[in-house]
């Protein structure tokens, strides 16, 4: 008995001990400051350049983005007549009242399908150059109209919808004061989806008003999170900058390969065995409001998703034999409970529920005729 005791006094001595020493270096007035004079990141080689946490810029100009196509592509990103049943909108699963996502482990299309994958919200795409969890598409253009197409989203004949928007009057008109004379092309509807999409903005949250100089907005709980997440949690890594990603594509051990829920990742979009297995960073913006998470929605629970990083996710051992090697960059963390509920506490500071959207009114179509 004293034997344990004794052990156990050890033990709670050694942790006491830890816990004093992770936070003898850490002091939440050092991050009350610009953030140029933060302590220094702790950052890994294979990450190359990571940029600090910051605040969203200012949107980046296009000249095909203007009021009178912004506003055509939200009619459009609402109208189901886009789909080929006429009851899908790209608003179906990008829902503004869901985050711009839908809320559901993975989306339900057309014909009540069931996608493979997570519909990633659409929040600040303007700043993203491959977009999808695989990166399939080069920017928005490349991205808007795939989904129209897509068997299990919308499965619709892109000919057939231009058509059908060409014979709406209200449509005709809107896209002539939008792009100037001319029918309804391809192009043109990609255009004014996206000038559209451009515009789903994420509010500043509360690190960014604290890094505005608001400092009272963050107390030193959750500053210690922001300090672990730059340090020892390594977060910054791969969430980092104004997106809060890095837009690459990392091997975290979840594509469940050679397993039911299999899905090889990047490796669809490039063909390439070395992308197999990886997928694109999401975003930490709006967290809260994006739920559940990871590219198959598999994970509802924030704290489980911190407890996986903190054990090194499954480990290279447990790999299937054709997947490549996780990222270097998944490292087992050795966060204690503390620090994981600072950690946790920082995390739902990134939040700041998206403005509310109501659908617009879209044009009616044209009487049929009776025949007599």
């Amino acid at each position: 008995m004293r034997r344990s005791l004794y052990w156990f006094g050890v033990c709670v001595l050694s942790l006491s001990g830890s816990l004093v020493s992770q936070a003898a270096d850490f002091s939440a007035a050092d991050y009350r400051q610009p953030s140029q004079h933060w302590p220094a990141a702790h950052t890994h080689s294979e990450a190359g350049a990571v940029p600090e946490l910051a605040p969203l810029p200012k949107l980046p100009p296009v000249d095909w983005h203007t009021p009178a196509t912004e506003a055509l592509g939200q009619q459009l990103f609402f109208d189901p007549r886009l789909s080929g049943s006429g009851q899908i909108a790209c608003a179906s699963c990008h829902d503004p009242d869901l985050g711009w996502a839908d809320g559901r482990r993975t989306a339900f299309g057309h014909d009540r399908q069931s996608g493979p994958r997570n519909s990633m919200s659409i929040l600040n795409v303007a700043w993203f150059e491959q977009l999808f969890w695989d990166g399939r598409a080069e920017g928005l253009l490349e991205q808007a109209l795939q989904p129209i197409s897509n068997p299990i989203e919308m499965n619709a004949d892109l000919q057939e919808v231009l058509a059908r928007l060409n014979r709406i009057p209200g449509y005709r008109q809107a896209f002539i004061t939008a792009f100037g004379p001319g029918a309804i092309d391809a192009e043109r509807l990609a255009k004014a989806l996206a000038a559209f999409e451009r515009r789903i903005v994420s509010r500043p949250n509360r690190l960014d008003r604290f890094i505005g100089g608001q400092y009272q907005l963050l107390n030193d709980h959750e500053i210690f999170g922001l300090h672990l997440y730059r340090t020892k949690a390594g977060c910054l890594n791969c969430h980092n900058g104004h997106r809060y990603s890095d837009g690459r594509f990392h091997h975290t051990g979840l594509s469940y390969y050679g397993r039911q829920y299999e899905d090889s990742g990047r490796e669809q979009a490039t063909g390439r065995t070395a992308d197999r297995g990886k997928f694109r960073t999401p975003s930490l913006r709006d967290l809260h409001y994006t739920a559940p998470w990871m590219h198959n929605g598999f994970f509802p629970s924030l704290r489980g998703i911190l407890n996986m990083y903190n054990a090194g996710m499954i480990g290279n051992s447990q790999l299937h034999p054709s997947l490549p090697p996780l990222s270097p960059l998944i490292r087992p963390l050795q966060l204690n409970h503390r620090e994981l509920d600072a950690l946790e506490a920082f995390l739902n500071t990134l939040s700041q529920r998206p403005l509310a959207l109501r659908p617009p009114v879209l044009p009616t179509e044209p009487a049929v005729e009776s025949i007599k």
